[in-house]
């Protein structure tokens, strides 16, 4: 299967962000960013209910689920079940650095062992027809030249992975919480850069830092992608115009307001309540929507007091919605 879809703005894989509620809200901002799940371990899948992890609707699409593992069998297997799951596309976490991943000796310590990654690389995308992506840091601990780098992209690609997301920092395993490897360790947009310039044939997505459509558009004159973290999170509403300027999509739909696009955000509500998904976690992706707005604060501390006592989401959403004034 030879999935085309456009690579050109795209949601980090977030935990405890990036849920299937959480894409639903999104997709209703714009129908062409790529949306990543939640990183999801191989020991997950392959030993609980796999469902809780893979349920999502084909609304979300495109969507993309990131595995974190580093046994090449177990990482075909769960591949597999991806792609049967519905998602175009599956993503190798080589790039956190938190301790339960280093436990586990997946993540960011992957790229001490070049040829493992290609190796769960290849496992991967030999047992599925749909497209196998990594995405890594620029470097991890002392391990953070240029040729060091190079290589480990190179010997990856080798193996024929043709789709790099790079969060340009690089990652400190020991000394640092995974809040301050997001921060602490420098920004190097040039090593991204440098990456595309020296493989023009490899699909160069950056990360890191992120948080407007203008800072987008002008790293899309070199890289073929942008990957949006945070800031997506905590202030999504920049994400409206996406469609029209960054996919050059003027035709495609958007809310006319931060209410109007709460309120097509109610009957997903109010499915999922009668599901029994709780209210807590229904919200909690809608705290920052109105940053800057009139009544902001007034309409997070409702969500927050509210949610883990209400039985009816949809109202809850609705009555928080009547604390903040939006022209």
């Amino acid at each position: 299967m030879n999935i085309d879809f456009n690579r050109r703005l795209s949601i980090a894989p977030m935990l405890d962000c990036t849920d299937r509620h959480e894409r639903y809200f999104l997709r209703l901002l714009s129908k062409h960013i790529l949306l990543y799940s939640e990183m999801v371990t191989t020991n997950a899948l392959l030993h609980t209910d796999p469902d809780q992890f893979l349920r999502h609707q084909e609304f979300e699409y495109p969507a993309v689920l990131q595995l974190g593992g580093s046994n090449p069998a177990d990482l075909a297997k769960c591949s597999k079940m991806v792609e049967e799951s519905g998602f175009q596309e599956v993503n190798l976490n080589c790039g956190c650095p938190s301790d339960r991943v280093q436990n586990g000796n997946f993540g960011a310590c992957l790229m001490k062992d070049k040829n493992l990654v290609a190796d769960c690389f290849k496992a991967m995308q030999d047992a599925v027809s749909i497209p196998v992506s990594i995405k890594c840091r620029i470097g991890v601990d002392e391990l953070d030249s240029w040729e060091f780098f190079r290589d480990f992209i190179g010997t990856i690609a080798d193996a024929g992975c043709r789709v790099f997301i790079v969060h340009a920092r690089k990652a400190w395993l020991k000394g640092l919480s995974p809040k301050e490897n997001r921060e602490v360790p420098p920004l190097n947009y040039d090593t991204v850069h440098r990456l595309k310039a020296e493989m023009p044939q490899l699909n160069i997505s950056i990360n890191g830092g992120i948080k407007t459509l203008d800072q987008t558009l002008e790293l899309l004159q070199d890289l073929d992608g942008v990957m949006v973290g945070r800031e997506a999170y905590e202030n999504p509403w920049f994400l409206r115009d996406a469609d029209e300027r960054i996919f050059n999509d003027a035709s495609a739909a958007k809310p006319e307001s931060r209410k109007a696009l709460l309120e097509a955000y109610l009957p997903y509500v109010e499915m999922e309540a009668a599901r029994g998904t709780p209210a807590t976690i229904l919200v909690r992706h809608l705290y920052g929507l109105f940053n800057g707005k009139p009544g902001a604060r007034k309409y997070r501390q409702y969500l927050g007091e509210n949610a883990p006592k209400t039985k009816s989401p949809a109202e809850l959403i609705r009555r928080a919605m009547d604390l903040v004034t939006e022209p």
